[in-house]
């Protein structure tokens, strides 16, 4: 079973060297790990006001009933058809380069927000 563990490990590093180019550095034990790369995106303020939020899930609410959208299962597909549908202008500009996956956290949905609020 350790085995099998330090495989896929090793398989995941040379996976993410080769896909981003993550360069490595020593751990505690001495063993190589993939340095942590930073995620650029564009950033847009958005202030977090009940007026806001109310806008932009009266949005949300509107693009889930998108003939493109209604039919689409619960997940990452139907939140990218979602906020496509809200701005396609916004969308492009922040996650068009690199769609949201499956587990992945979504630390760009502020700048999302704000530039949905920016730009009506």
């Amino acid at each position: 079973m350790e085995r099998a563990v330090n495989i896929c490990f090793v398989l995941s590093v040379i996976l993410l060297k080769c896909t981003h180019g993550y360069k490595e550095m020593p751990g505690l034990s001495g063993k190589m790990f993939p340095k942590t790369a930073t995620f650029h995106f564009p950033e847009y303020a958005y202030k977090e006001t009940s007026k806001n939020e109310i806008t932009y899930h009266e949005q949300e609410v509107a693009c889930e009933q998108h003939t493109q959208c209604v039919n689409l299962n619960v997940g990452v597909t139907k939140i990218n058809c979602i906020r496509h549908c809200i701005s396609p202008s916004c969308y492009q500009d922040i996650y068009a380069f690199n769609a949201l996956e499956e587990g992945e956290i979504d630390v760009r949905l502020n700048s999302f927000k704000g530039c949905v609020i920016q730009r009506m």
